[in-house]
C-alpha cells in the first residue's frame, strides 16, 4: 500500500506541477500578451506621422523579379519599406477605385493596380459594436503594410516592359461592386497592351483576369504571378494550437504547408538577403498569410502548374514576408492575345464561405485555410453539429449544452457499463481490501486473487476510465473550435458572458466587480470556473473517501487546482465542462442507486465539517493461514 500511495502521490504532484506550470508560464502570459496585442493594434490604426507621405509604391518585387533582374524563379527583391505616414496619408498618395460589397469596404490603388485597402464591415475590434471595424489590408508607406497584387514577369533576357509597382493604370469605373467589375488598362509603348478585369463577390473573393495583346512584330513570353506581401512581423498570439503565418496547399505532392514568421526567417537562402522555401510543379491549391480569424490568399489557375514560394527578406529596419505563385510561361505571338486567371481571398475565415469557395470554385483543399488541427476528422464535424444547432436556437452557448447532452446520449451505453462496473467495484471494496491484506507480502498472488474476483463478479477494472477518456477528445476538439473559428468570436451566452471564446470576465478577487481593483492575471478566477470547480467537487464526493489520508487530501484539492487552471480558458469550454460534470453526476447517481451502492455525497460533505458519520469499516479479512507465506 505504501508503494501504491507513493506512486499515486508522485503522479498527482507531477500533474499539479504541469497544470500550474502551464497556467503560470503559458496561460497567464498569453492572456497578458493578447491584451497587449489588442492595444498595440488599436494604436497602430490611429498612428500619426508628419504630413506628406511618400509614394506607397516601395514594396517587394513580383516573384522572380528582384531589383535589377527579371528572371523567373529569382528571389523577391525589395525597395525601401520605411513607414513615412499614417494609413490615411498612404491611401491618399495614389488615385483609387472604391470597393463596396456587403462584407468588405476599401479601395484599389491605380498605382500598381494593387489591392491594398480592405476592411471587414461585419467585424469589430471588441465586443462593443461601436468599436472600429477590422482593417485587414493596408497600403505601403503606412503602418502595417499588407497587400496583394498580380501581374506578369518577363522571360529571362527579355527587356520588355511589364506593369510594376509604379505603373499608373487607367480604369473604366470609379467603384468596384459585386454587380459591376472594373477593367484596368495600360500600354507599355512597345506593342503590348495590358488589361486587368477585377470582379468581387458578395463576400471576400476577388477574381482577376489579366489579358495581354501583342501588337508588336515579335513573340513575347510572359509568366503570370500573384502574391500576398506583409511588411513587418505582426504581433502573434503564439499559441501552439493556432497557426499564424504563411500557409498554403501546394498540390497533392506537397500538400499543406505552414510556416510561422520565426520559422520562415530560419529557412535556407533563396538569394542574397532572402530566405524561404520553394515548391515546384504544384497544381491546385493556394498560398497566403493567415491570422487567427482573417487571411489573405492568392489562388492560381487550378488546372495549370505553378511554382509556390514563401519568402522573407530584410528591408531596411524590418522584414517583408511574401507568399506567391509563379505560373508557367505563356508565349504571345504577334497579333495574338492571351489571358491568365487568378483569385484573391481577403476576409474573415468563415467556415461556410471557405467551404463554399472550395466546392463552387474547385479550389483544392481551400478548407485548410482554417487551422482545424490534427483532429480535423473530429473537430470539423463537431463544429458543423454546433453550427446546425446554433442556427435553430440562436445561441452558441445553448448549442454547446445541447451537443453535450447528445454526446452523453451517444456514449450512454458505454458510460452506463463503466459506471455500473465502478459501482460494483465500490461494493466489493471490503473484499478487495481483505485480499490486499491477506497477500500483503506476495504481490503476484494478490493480483491473481484480485483478477479472479473481477472475473467472478464480471467487472472490468479499467472500465471506470472510459468516461474520462471519452471526454478528452471532445474537450480538445471543442477547445480548438472555440479558439480558431470566427463564428465563436464575440458569440454571447447569457448574463455576463459576451464572448464564449474569451475567459470569463468576472473575478472572485474583486468580488465580481464590486471592488475597484484589477487583480493580476494569475488570480483571474471567474464565476463559471468556480461553478465548474463546484461540480467537479460534487462528482468526486459522490464516491467513498479513500482510506489513505494522502489520497484523500489530493482528491479534495484537485477541484481547486482545476478551478484555477480553467480560469484562463475560453468561457465556452468552462461552461461545457461544468455542464458535462453535472450530467455525469446525475448519470452516476442514477446508476449507483440502481446497483444498490450508497451515494456518499452528503455524508462526505458532512464529514468535512466533523458532523457526518464515520466511514463504514471495511469487512474483516479472513484469518491468514499459518503457512501461507511458506515457499
Amino acid at each position: 500500500m505504501k508503494e501504491d500511495n507513493r506512486n499515486l502521490l508522485l503522479a498527482i504532484v507531477m500533474s499539479v506541477v504541469v497544470l500550474l506550470g502551464w497556467q503560470f508560464f503559458y496561460g497567464v502570459p498569453q492572456m497578458e500578451k493578447q491584451k497587449q496585442i489588442a492595444q498595440q493594434n488599436q494604436q497602430a490604426q490611429s498612428q500619426s506621422a508628419p504630413a506628406g507621405a511618400s509614394n506607397p509604391a516601395a514594396t517587394a518585387a513580383p516573384p522572380g523579379q528582384p531589383a535589377g533582374s527579371a528572371a523567373p524563379g529569382s528571389a523577391p527583391g525589395a525597395a525601401s519599406t520605411q513607414v513615412s505616414g499614417t494609413r490615411e496619408q498612404a491611401l491618399a498618395a495614389s488615385p483609387r477605385i472604391k470597393i463596396d460589397t456587403p462584407k468588405i469596404a476599401g479601395s484599389i490603388s491605380l498605382a500598381g493596380a494593387r489591392i491594398d485597402d480592405v476592411s471587414l464591415k461585419a467585424y469589430h475590434e471588441t465586443v462593443d459594436p461601436k468599436s472600429p471595424i477590422i482593417v485587414l489590408l493596408s497600403p505601403a508607406g503606412g503602418p502595417n503594410a499588407y497587400y496583394s497584387d498580380f501581374g506578369w514577369v518577363a522571360a529571362p533576357g527579355n527587356n520588355v516592359a511589364v506593369p510594376n509597382a509604379t505603373t499608373l493604370w487607367t480604369a473604366d469605373s470609379q467603384t468596384l461592386t459585386p454587380a459591376k467589375p472594373v477593367t484596368l488598362s495600360w500600354d507599355n509603348g512597345q506593342g503590348l497592351t495590358f488589361k486587368r478585369v477585377i470582379s468581387v463577390d458578395d463576400n471576400a473573393m476577388f477574381a482577376i483576369r489579366d489579358e495581354v495583346e501583342n501588337k508588336g512584330g515579335a513573340p513575347v513570353t510572359l509568366f503570370p504571378y500573384g502574391q500576398v506581401v506583409r511588411q513587418g512581423k505582426p504581433h502573434t498570439l503564439g499559441y501552439y494550437v493556432l497557426h499564424e503565418g504563411l500557409v498554403g496547399y501546394l498540390g497533392e505532392q506537397s500538400g499543406l504547408q505552414e510556416l510561422t514568421y520565426d520559422k520562415l526567417d530560419k529557412e535556407g537562402a533563396l538569394s542574397p538577403g532572402t530566405v524561404g522555401k520553394v515548391w515546384k510543379d504544384a497544381v491546385g491549391g493556394f498560398v497566403g498569410i493567415t491570422d487567427k480569424y482573417w487571411a489573405a490568399a492568392v489562388i492560381p489557375d487550378q488546372q495549370r502548374k505553378y511554382e509556390g514560394r514563401f519568402s522573407s527578406v530584410e528591408t531596411g529596419t524590418q522584414r517583408t514576408y511574401q507568399a506567391d505563385f509563379l505560373g508557367e510561361g505563356i508565349t504571345v505571338a504577334p497579333g495574338a492575345n492571351t489571358a491568365s486567371q487568378a483569385r484573391l481571398f481577403a476576409g474573415a475565415k468563415e467556415v461556410a464561405a471557405i467551404n463554399g469557395y472550395e466546392e463552387s470554385q474547385q479550389i483544392k483543399r481551400f478548407d485548410l485555410l482554417i487551422d482545424w488541427g490534427w483532429f480535423y476528422f473530429f473537430t470539423k464535424p463537431l463544429f458543423f453539429v454546433l453550427d446546425w444547432i446554433y442556427k435553430h436556437v440562436g445561441n452558441f452557448g445553448v448549442a454547446i449544452l445541447i451537443v453535450t447532452v447528445l454526446l452523453k446520449g451517444l456514449f450512454f451505453p458505454l458510460a452506463n457499463k463503466s459506471y455500473a462496473s465502478m459501482a460494483k467495484m465500490k461494493a466489493l471494496q471490503p473484499e478487495m481490501t481483505a485480499i490486499r491484506e491477506r497477500y500483503a507480502d506476495d504481490k503476484m498472488k494478490q493480483q491473481q486473487a484480485l483478477m479472479e474476483l473481477y472475473k467472478t463478479q464480471k467487472i472490468n477494472p479499467v472500465a471506470g476510465c472510459w468516461p474520462v477518456l471519452l471526454q478528452i477528445p471532445v474537450f480538445f476538439a471543442l477547445y480548438k473550435i472555440l479558439f480558431i473559428t470566427i463564428e465563436m468570436r464575440h458569440a454571447p451566452f447569457f448574463g455576463w458572458i459576451h464572448d464564449l471564446a474569451a475567459p470569463d470576465p468576472t473575478n472572485l478577487f474583486n468580488l465580481f466587480g464590486l471592488i475597484p481593483y484589477t487583480p493580476p492575471a494569475m488570480l483571474h478566477l471567474g464565476l463559471w470556473p468556480i461553478i465548474m470547480g463546484i461540480t467537479m467537487f460534487i462528482q468526486m464526493k459522490m464516491n467513498p473517501e479513500p482510506p489513505d489520508p494522502v489520497q484523500k487530501m489530493m482528491f479534495t484539492w484537485m477541484p481547486v487546482f482545476f478551478t484555477f487552471l480553467l480560469g484562463s480558458f475560453p468561457a465556452g469550454l468552462v461552461i461545457y465542462w461544468s455542464w458535462n460534470n453535472l450530467l455525469s453526476v446525475t448519470q452516476q447517481g442514477f446508476i449507483m442507486k440502481k446497483n444498490g451502492v450508497k451515494i456518499e455525497l452528503f455524508d462526505n460533505i458532512k464529514r468535512m465539517f466533523g458532523k457526518g458519520p464515520p466511514p463504514a469499516p471495511a469487512a474483516a479479512a479472513p484469518a491468514k493461514p499459518a503457512n501461507s507465506n511458506k515457499k
